[in-house]
C-alpha cells in the first residue's frame, strides 16, 4: 500500500529511529494518520537497510487483535511476531495502545530490557500525562498528530490554486480516510462513522460512561457552538431548558473526556491588559472542521466560524499556545504565543464592507503592546497591511 509521507512530521521523529532508550509517542484524535505515519518511519527503516524481519508491527485495531486487552497478551502477541533469532536493533510499533489496559510497565520493561527501539500511538490524552512520562522516567519523545493541514491537501491531491484548493477544504476537511470517497455523502458518512463510532466509542469503554445519550447530546452542543464562550454550566443549562438541567460537574467530565480523547481542543481566556489567565468562559474547536458538517449537516454553513476552527487548530500544529484575548468588553480571537514571539490575531469571513473591517480591526489597535497584529480572512489577494495591522488572505496564510 502506498503511504503519503508527511514529512513535517517524519522530520520530527527521524532523529529518534534507532534511539532504544526513547519511546516515541505519536497521540492524535482517531484516523488522523498516526498509523499511516508509523507505517512510514517502518518503510524508511527498511529503505535504510534495516530488515524487515526486525520489525514487529502490531495494530491493536485490527480484527484479530481486537481481543488483546491485557499486558500479558499484548507480551505474548508481540514475542510470537518476533523471529526466534532477530538480532541488533528491533523496532517495536504498537498502534493504539490505549487499548491494553495497564500498558505502561510492560512497555517500560522492553525499554529497560534493551534491543528495542519502542513506537506507540494511542487516541487519549494520558499518553500527555505526568504519570506517564513519570513511569517511562522522562525518556519519551512526544508527537501530536492532527489531521490533514491545508498544505498538506494541496501536496495530497497535487492542487496548485491555492484559492479553489481552500473553498474544497473548508468544507471537506483534513480527515485524509475521506479522501477516498469520490461521493460526498459516503465522504461524510465516514467522517461521522470515526467521530460517532471510533472517538464516542473510546470514550464510553474507557470512562464507563452509563449516560451514552447525554454523551451523544453534550458532542452535539459542542459541535454546534465552535468557537462560542462555553462554561459546563452553561451548556448543562442548555441542554436542560425545558427541563431538568444535567448535573454542570457531568457535563464538565464529558467535555474533558472530548477532549482527551483530541476530539476537542479547549483555549484558555487571556486578559491582555491584566496579563493574566481568566479561570472560566473557555473556547473549545474540534480536531477537524468536518466532524461538524459530517455530523449537523451543511445546510447552515458559518464560514466565519469555520475559519476560526481551521487557524486555531493550524496554530498549535505550528506549535504555538493559543488563548483568546480578553481587552475591557472586547474580544481577540486568538493570542498566539510561541517561546519570545506573540501574535495578535483576529479571524473573518468577508471583510470587504467597511463596517465590518472595522470591526475586525479596532479591537487590534486598542492593544498598546508592540507585538504583531493581523487580520486572517477571505480576501483572496496578497498580504497588506492597515495602519500596522497585517491583513492576510486565509488561503495564503494557510499555504505559507
Amino acid at each position: 500500500m502506498q503511504v503519503y509521507r508527511r514529512e513535517k512530521y517524519l522530520k520530527a521523529i527521524r532523529g529518534f529511529y534507532h534511539d532504544e532508550g526513547m519511546i516515541k509517542v505519536i497521540m492524535g484524535v482517531r484516523r488522523c494518520g498516526k498509523s499511516c505515519l508509523m507505517r512510514a518511519v517502518a518503510d524508511e527503516l527498511v529503505e535504510s537497510g534495516v530488515p524487515e524481519s526486525a520489525i514487529v508491527f502490531i495494530d491493536l485495531d485490527a480484527r484479530g487483535n481486537r481481543s488483546v486487552k491485557t499486558p500479558d497478551r499484548l507480551e505474548a502477541l508481540i514475542d510470537s511476531s518476533t523471529p526466534a533469532r532477530a538480532g541488533g536493533t528491533k523496532y517495536l510499533f504498537v498502534d493504539e495502545i490505549q487499548n491494553v489496559e495497564g500498558f505502561e510497565d510492560l512497555i517500560n520493561g522492553y525499554r529497560t530490557d534493551g534491543g528495542w527501539s519502542i513506537f506507540i500511538t494511542g487516541s487519549n490524552a494520558f499518553l500527555l500525562s505526568s504519570d506517564l512520562a513519570t513511569l517511562f522516567t522522562g525518556r519519551t519523545f512526544e508527537l501530536e498528530v492532527f489531521p490533514f493541514s491545508f498544505s498538506e491537501f494541496c501536496e495530497y491531491y497535487g492542487r496548485t490554486d491555492v484559492d479553489d484548493a481552500f473553498d474544497d477544504y473548508a468544507l471537506q476537511g483534513g480527515m485524509s480516510g475521506s479522501y477516498l470517497y469520490k461521493n460526498p455523502v459516503q465522504r461524510f458518512k465516514y467522517i461521522a462513522d470515526v467521530f460517532r463510532t471510533l472517538v464516542m466509542r473510546d470514550i464510553v469503554q474507557r470512562h464507563n460512561v452509563r449516560n451514552k445519550v447525554m454523551l451523544d447530546k453534550i458532542g452535539d452542543f459542542m459541535l454546534d457552538n465552535v468557537s462560542n464562550i462555553t462554561s459546563a454550566r452553561s451548556v448543562a443549562n442548555a441542554l436542560g431548558s425545558g427541563g431538568s438541567a444535567p448535573n454542570h460537574k457531568t457535563v464538565g467530565a464529558y467535555i474533558g473526556y472530548l477532549c482527551d480523547a483530541f476530539a476537542l481542543y479547549r483555549i484558555r481566556r487571556y486578559d491582555i491588559r491584566g496579563k493574566k489567565y481568566l479561570a472560566s468562559g473557555e473556547k473549545y474547536y474540534l480536531a477537524d472542521h468536518s466532524f461538524k458538517y459530517a455530523l449537523l449537516g451543511t445546510r447552515d454553513m458559518d464560514w466565519g466560524r469555520t475559519y476560526e476552527n481551521i487557524v486555531a487548530i493550524e496554530l498549535l500544529r505550528r506549535g504555538y499556545e493559543v488563548y483568546v484575548g480578553a481587552l475591557y468588553k472586547k474580544e481577540i480571537d486568538f493570542v498566539a504565543i510561541r517561546q519570545s514571539e506573540k501574535t495578535y490575531i483576529q479571524v473573518s469571513d468577508d471583510i470587504s464592507s467597511d463596517k465590518t473591517f472595522e470591526r475586525e480591526v479596532s479591537p487590534l489597535f486598542q492593544i498598546k503592546d508592540a507585538y504583531p497584529k493581523m487580520v486572517i480572512a477571505r480576501t483572496k489577494h496578497g498580504e497588506y497591511t492597515h495602519e500596522g495591522v497585517r491583513i492576510v488572505d486565509i488561503a495564503r496564510w494557510l499555504a505559507g
